[in-house]
C-alpha cells in the first residue's frame, strides 16, 4: 500500500478559523482573515471542536493518491459518499499479470497461502482466455461491418476486457485518487481507524490520518477512532482495548510531529 497526499486547501486551519470568525463576530469580508494569529487560529479551531460546530471545517479539503489496495477495500471506501473518487478502470486497462493483495490471515498459513495463490493464477488464466475468446468474436463482427482490421482489433479488446473483468477477484489491486473535506475525513477516521474496522481499510485510514495530521494538527487533534477522544461508539461490539488505542494514537501523533 502506498498513500500520498497530492494537494490540500492552503492554510487549512486559518481558513477554518476565518469561517468561524465569520459566524461569531460582526467582521466583514474584507477583514475576515485579519488578526488570525497562530494563537487565535488555534483558539477558533479548538472552540469549534468543543461546541461540535462542524460546518466551518467543510471548507478545507484534502486529495490523496492511493495504490496497492484491493477491490475489496474499494467497495468499503466508496461507501463514504461525501467524498470524490477516481478509480483505475478495468474497462480500459487490461489486467495482464494483475497484482493482488494476500490477507495476513491467509499469508501466515502455508497451505492457505498456496491455495490462495493458485486461485489467483487460475483467475488470471481464465481472464486471459475469456479476453481472447471475446476479442475473436468482436473482431469478426467489426470486420463484417467494414471496420479496418487495426481499428477493429483495438475496439474489440476494449469490449472484450469490459466483460472479461467479471472473473477478476476482489483481491485484485487498484489505484484511487480520493478527495474529501475535513468533516468527512473525521467521520472516515472515526469509523475506519477503529480496531473493529477491516484490517486493510484500517491501515489505509491510519496512513491518511498521519498525512493530514502533519499538515493540520489542530484540526485533527480530536480525530481518529471514537475512543481516542471519547467513549467507544461500538456498544457491545467494543474491542475492549480503548486504553491501548489511545496510547497508540498519542505515539503516532508524537512521531508525526517529530
Amino acid at each position: 500500500m502506498k498513500v500520498k497526499l497530492l494537494a490540500h486547501t492552503p492554510d487549512p486551519e486559518k481558513l477554518v478559523a476565518a469561517a468561524a470568525k465569520n459566524c461569531y463576530s460582526s467582521t466583514d469580508v474584507d477583514s475576515v482573515l485579519e488578526g488570525l494569529t497562530e494563537e487565535k487560529t488555534t483558539s477558533f479551531v479548538n472552540m469549534l471542536a468543543e461546541i461540535g460546530h462542524e460546518s466551518p471545517v467543510e471548507h478545507v479539503s484534502f486529495t490523496f493518491a492511493i495504490e496497492g489496495v484491493s477491490r475489496s477495500l474499494l467497495a468499503q471506501l466508496t461507501r463514504h459518499r461525501m467524498a470524490s473518487f477516481s478509480v483505475q478502470s478495468q474497462r480500459y486497462v487490461r489486467e495482464k499479470g494483475f497484482e493482488y493483495i494476500v490477507p495476513p490471515a491467509i499469508d501466515k498459513i502455508p497451505a492457505a497461502r498456496e491455495q490462495f495463490i493458485r486461485a489467483m493464477e487460475e483467475d488470471q488464466r481464465i481472464y486471459e482466455a475469456l479476453t481472447e475468446a471475446l476479442m475473436e468474436g468482436y473482431v469478426k463482427e467489426l470486420l463484417a461491418q467494414g471496420v479496418p482490421e487495426k481499428k477493429a482489433r483495438s475496439q474489440a479488446e476494449k469490449h472484450a476486457i469490459e466483460d472479461a473483468r467479471y472473473v477478476l477477484p476482489n483481491a485484485c489491486t487498484t489505484r484511487v485518487v480520493m478527495s474529501a473535506n475535513v468533516r468527512s475525513l473525521r467521520n472516515f477516521f472515526r469509523l475506519r481507524c477503529c480496531e473493529r474496522a477491516q484490517w486493510e481499510i484500517r491501515a489505509l485510514a491510519e496512513e491518511m490520518y498521519k498525512l493530514v495530521y502533519a499538515v493540520a494538527p489542530t484540526l485533527f487533534s480530536h480525530s481518529g477512532p471514537a475512543c481516542v477522544d471519547g467513549a467507544c461508539s461500538e456498544g457491545k461490539m467494543c474491542c475492549g482495548r480503548a486504553a491501548a488505542v489511545r496510547a497508540h494514537y498519542m505515539e503516532l501523533r508524537k512521531a508525526v510531529r517529530e
